[in-house]
This record gives structure tokens, sequence and C-alpha cells, in this order.
């Protein structure tokens, strides 16, 4: 009987909805889903969420960029996202002369507003496209199958496709290959910058607080999609006037309370929920660990750089946030799963799926398959986490590896005419030419030493590329650290990547000998080339065997339980998704207890003047100490409410989606989960799971008060 209890309460946490798990489809949002959100405290309809003949809550909410989530706020096409998710555009936007990452920027009238390379994409609608799908590749082998999907989507996106109108059909696999959904959007392409807050405010805290709770960060950037006249699609045109969306959200600054109802709507990145205890072995003992430490090496030689300098700082403040953002993330990652036995609990139920497929030649040896595939894949995992985060974590590196590789294949096919290296070579011009603006020497350099050292180090040296640490080794002891660093110096030195007359003599006449010869290309090539011929191939063929047998066993926990498939979510794959929870405090752990809103009392409590990641704009400080927070104040508190958090279910990709009260305004942007539980790609936590929001009212405050953009404020519906 135990054991019976045992395996049914681990069938439950990895199968049915606990607290608020779920990243629900919103088409596909059943009865009783939708019932328990009215128990939350949801006051609107089925349709008011999602429709596709009415305007319903899906149209204000859009594909930011190329990894984030924005809301449309106003019925001039005004965008909130996160400031991480406008970082790049306004950095690009910034100079040292006009530095509005460091400064901050608003646009007092629209003529102010700065274009940017961005793109926004709306939902149109879903459609279930199973069948033909299916229909398409009946009858083919697995191998088969996976050649000929891309023909099959691309048969059926092509019904929708209207390039004149901006509309394009994207298919989404769910449940592992067992439901295919196609999304059709419509791309805007003209999208300007109209305000953000000095990089203080919306990154404050910095690497330190990242991923923690209680946060201060005022994560937020707005911009405005723009279109033709008669609401086209275009590219930047000064004759575009805003957008007119279907649906946009009010802005409520009446405030909230523990326990209120919150909706996100937004675009998860992914998840891997359905993951088996040998995929979480090999991410504990293996992958993480080996990212962690590489980026963590990263970090610190562009760190040393950036505080030296306001012009590297700027130069490199992208990068080095989207490497810092995830080096934290997998490292709490592990630590959680690990804290929660997540391998013991996944091992247990395989047990029971193994007892239950006894007899079913379907699923009987699904895991003494996957037992297999690991088995032959795992001795190789190191060296490729080694070569994509650590070799390759060189910009030069990548670089060559990206560029000068492809040149070097073209120029080495006997087919190839003058006009075919031609086309490549004004491409790596073009490359070479971004690479160099963005380039830091010093850390480059002190990179490049490191990661060869610490592929020597922990990689098997059965597995490394021949001859190229022979030839480091030229420049002294291999278990030296200075060896590397004079054999990098010498790299830089000499490479022509880095030397103008040298490239402009290359390319004048540009052989596959001359390119071979280039140190910096000789060393990257080795590994890139070592890797592919011998190791791509492996890894190729054990994501394959892992996709076909993860199929298999997606189908038959279905089948093991079809009443919890009601209860089933789909894992996130950057299609749109709505999560529905509480705002709720929390305990994270003995004796200690999380008040559910942080507020301005405890921004001037971290508030150390000149710091790098605490520092804050004086007038800021001083609006503070004087109380100054206008029609934004929490009356209830006397303060002003910065952030909060939710029960929600989101992930990457969530970034900048807005958080929906009962009546559907808006009440925050979604920014970061919580440390405690950082295992939610793999492993929902109903008790410790918090989803990290920015207060609207700190987003207006700051656009208001420290910005003076009361343009901005005047263009929404505020509801009071």
């Amino acid at each position: 009987m135990k054991k019976l209890i045992l395996s049914l309460v681990l069938f439950a946490s990895i199968l049915q909805t606990k607290a608020d798990e779920g990243m629900w489809l919103p088409m596909l949002l059943g009865q009783q889903v939708y019932n328990n959100m009215v128990k939350k405290g949801l006051k609107l309809t089925k349709e008011q969420l999602y429709s596709i003949n009415k305007a319903s809550l899906k149209d204000a909410i859009l594909i930011f960029g190329g990894g984030c989530t924005g809301e449309i706020v106003s019925d001039q096409g005004l965008i909130f996202t996160n400031h991480h998710c406008g970082y790049g555009a306004i950095a690009g936007a910034s100079s040292v002369q006009n530095n509005y990452l460091r400064d901050g920027f608003y646009a007092y009238n629209k003529d102010q507003e700065i274009k940017s390379q961005l793109t926004v994409q709306f939902l149109v609608k879903i459609v279930d496209v199973t069948a033909e799908i299916e229909a398409g590749l009946k009858g083919l082998s697995w191998a088969d199958r996976q050649k000929k999907l891309q023909e099959v989507y691309k048969s059926v996106t092509d019904k929708v496709a209207d390039k004149e109108n901006g509309l394009a059909g994207r298919v989404y696999s769910m449940f592992k290959d067992n439901q295919y959904l196609m999304y059709v959007y419509q791309t805007y392409r003209d999208i300007r910058l109209v305000g953000a807050p000095p990089e203080s405010v919306g990154k404050f805290g910095g690497d330190t607080d990242n991923w923690e709770w209680p946060r201060h960060t005022g994560d937020f950037s707005i911009f405005r999609v723009y279109a033709t006249k008669d609401g086209k699609p275009s590219e930047y045109n000064k004759e575009n006037v805003p957008l007119k969306p279907k649906h946009f959200l009010p802005v409520s600054i009446k405030g909230i309370k523990d326990g209120d109802f919150s909706m996100i709507y937004g675009y998860p990145g992914g998840t891997n929920r359905y993951e088996t205890s040998y995929g979480i072995k090999l991410k504990n003992e293996i992958e993480n660990p080996a990212l962690v430490a590489l980026r963590d090496m990263r970090l610190k030689y562009m760190h040393e750089q950036m505080i030296k300098d306001p012009a590297v700082k700027l130069k490199l403040a992208s990068d080095y946030a989207g490497i810092a953002n995830y080096w934290k993330f997998f490292d709490g990652e592990t630590k959680q799963l690990i804290k929660f036995n997540t391998y013991g609990q996944k091992q247990e139920y395989e047990k029971d799926f193994a007892t239950w497929s006894k007899g079913k030649p379907d699923y009987e040896n699904i895991f003494t398959e996957y037992e297999k595939n690991y088995a032959a894949w795992t001795p190789y995992s190191k060296h490729r986490q080694y070569l994509r985060e650590g070799i390759l974590g060189s910009p030069l590196s990548s670089f060559v590896s990206t560029s000068l590789i492809a040149l070097e294949t073209v120029m080495t096919k006997p087919d190839a005419t003058p006009a075919d290296i031609k086309k490549v070579v004004d491409a790596v011009e073009a490359a070479r030419k971004n690479f160099l603006a963005a380039e830091d020497l010093p850390s480059d350099n002190k990179i490049l030493a490191a990661v060869a050292q610490a592929f020597y180090n922990d990689v098997d040296k059965t597995q490394h590329p021949a001859g190229i640490y022979d030839r480091i080794a030229l420049y002294g002891s291999l278990q030296d650290e200075s060896t590397y660093k004079k054999w990098a110096t010498d790299v830089f030195a000499k490479t022509m990547v880095l030397d103008n007359d040298k490239w402009n003599a290359f390319i004048a006449n540009p052989t596959a000998a001359a390119l071979q010869a280039d140190p910096a290309f000789d060393f990257t090539a080795a590994f890139v080339k070592n890797y592919t011929a011998k190791y791509a191939p492996l890894y190729t063929a054990f994501v394959s065997r892992n996709n076909e047998l993860g199929r298999s066993y997606m189908k038959g926990i279905m089948e093991k339980n079809p009443a919890a498939v009601k209860k089933m979510y789909p894992d996130a794959n950057f299609s749109m998704r709505v999560s529905y929870g509480n705002v709720k405090s929390y305990h994270p752990r003995d004796a200690v207890f999380y008040d559910y809103v942080t507020t301005a009392k405890g921004i001037l409590e971290k508030y150390v003047p000149g710091d790098y990641e605490f520092d804050l704009p004086t007038k800021q400080v001083e609006l503070f100490k004087k109380k100054d927070f206008g029609q934004y104040i929490d009356k209830s508190r006397n303060d002003l409410v910065i952030g909060f958090i939710t029960t929600n279910d989101i992930t990457g990709g969530n970034s900048g989606s807005p958080v929906i009260d009962a009546n559907g305004n808006l009440i925050g942007l979604a920014f970061d989960g919580n440390y405690e539980a950082l295992s939610h790609k793999i492993a929902f936590d109903k008790d410790l799971n918090r989803t990290i929001c920015v207060d609207v009212r700190y987003v207006l405050w700051c656009v208001d008060k420290l910005g003076g953009a009361t343009n901005i404020i005047n263009e929404l519906k505020l509801v009071k």
C-alpha cells in the first residue's frame, strides 16, 4: 500500500497541476482550468482572454525582439517591456556623448523617438494542424520523419503567408511531437525607443540581486510600434504613424494586496518538465557545472575592464548582461535540483512507468534505450560545453568560427567561382567591422588564454584536437598559466583579424593557405573541425534518439492515465501561454518571512553612492527622502511600492510579460524568478516558486517624477 501511495503521489507531482503550476495555451484553455482561474479571482470571460473574432487580451501581447514579451498599453501603439529586453536597442542608440544607457532617455514628443532595429510580432490566431503534419509524415521512419519535417511545416505555413501584410505561420511541436499547432503572426518592423530609466534604476542590484528577492529593480523600457497610415507593417519610414491596436491594457494604480489574483501572458522560452532522470544526472554532474565555471571566468575578465572605462562598459554591457543572467541561473538550478532530489523523484516515477509498461511493446523498453543513449554520449558532453562556452566564449574565436571558417569552406570547394568567394568575402568584411566595434582586446586576450588552459586541464586528452597544444607548448609548460598568457598575447599581436594592413592584403588576394597560417584561425579551426568531424555526429544522434524516445514516453504517459491529460500543459517553447496565480508572500527557509512587496524605503537601505550595482540618480534619492510619490503612493504603507511577487509559472521569454489583475488591467511587468525555485525549467515548486515583478506604479513614477515625461502618462488609460 505504501508503494502504491508513493507512486500515485509521484504521478500527480509530474503530471497534474500543483498550486499555480501551468503555462496554458490560451486557445485550448480547458473548462476546468478556467474554473480554477475564476476561483482564484478572475473576472473575465474566456472570450475576453482569447478570441479570433473579437478583440481580446491576446491582442495586446506581443513578441518583443527575438526573445522577450511586450504589451500594448495605449491606443497609440505604446509598448512596455523590461529594461533588459530593450537593453541592446538602448545601448545601440547611446554614445559616450549621449549615454542613454547610463543617464536614461525619454521622448517628450513623438519626433524625439529613436529608430531601432527591433521587430514585434502580434498573434493573429492559433490553428491545430496535427492531422496535416501527421499526414505528411505518414509511414516514415524516425530519421526520415526528421528530414521531412521542415518541408511539411512549410507546406502548412505557406497557406497563410502574406508578405504584404506581414503575416506568417510558425508550427510548434507540443507534447514532444504528439501535437502540432500553427501560430499565425503579424510582424511590424518600425519600432522606436520612447523611454528608459537610467541603468542604475533599470539594473539596480546588478548581478548581486539577480534571481533574488527582495528586489528593487526598475526593470522597464518603453517603445512604440509604427505602421503605414492604413495600419500595415512597414520598414522605418518618417511617414509611418503609431499603430492603432486591436486591444491595449488599461494601467491600474489602485495597488495590490497579498492574495490578489494575478495572470501573466507571454512567450515562455523553454521548459523540460518531462525530462528523465538520465537528463537530470547529466545536467547536474557535467553540463551545468561546466557552463557556470566557464561563464564565471569570462565575466571576471570583462568586469575588470568595464569598471575601468565607461566606454568599455557601454561596449560590453549587453553581452555581459546576457552571460551573467544565465550564469547565476544554471548555478542555482543545479543546487535546487539537488536540494529537492528531483533526480530521485524522477527515478521513482520511471520505475512506476516501467511496471505499467510491461507487456506493452511500444513502451516497455523505453528506459533501457534511454540508458544506452546517455551512456553513448556522456563521455563527450563536457567537450561540447568547453567548446561552446569556453573556446568560442572568446569573441575573437567566435568571429573566426562564424565567419572565417565559412570563408575557408567556400575557398576550398573545387567548384567555387570568384563570384562565390567574393560574396562570402563581402559578408566577412561586414562581420569583421561589427566584431571590431564590439571587441575589447584586454578582456578577450585574458579570456582566450584562460579557456585554452581550461580545455587542456578539464577535457579528456584523447579528445583534444591534434597538434594545437604542441604549438602552445612552444611558449612553456602546459601546466603553467603564464604559458597560455604568452601564447594568447602572441595570437592577438599576429592575427590579421586585428591588423588592418594584414587584413587588407589578405582580402585583396584571399587564399586558404594564408587563412590557415593565421594563429587565431589555426587555434579556433583546430577545435571546431575536431568537434565537427568526431563529436557533432554523436551529439546529433544522441539528440535525435532522445527526441524519438521522448515522443514515445510522452505518448505513454498520456495513455497511462487518460484522465490526467486534461490537466496537462505542453512544455514551454516560445509560443503564447497564460499562467495564473496570486500575489503572495512566502517563507523561503526556517524563521525567514518574505513580504510580497518591496518599497522605496528598501531602495534607500541598499543605496551605496558610486557603487557599480547599488548607486542611484541623485534626483531619485532626494525625491524618495521627501516621499514625493505623487498619485503612485501606496497609502496603506505611505511609501512607493517598487516590486512584488506572485505564484505565477513563467520562464525565460516571459521577460517583459504583463502582470494582469482580475479585471484585465496591467499591475506590473514580470522580469525574474526567485533563487529558491530555479529548478523551475525542470520541476515547479508549489511552495517556493515566485515570479518577481516591477510594480507599474514604480514604472510610472520613474517616467513622471524622475523623467518628467508626463506626455507618456497622459497617453495611458489609468485605473484609479
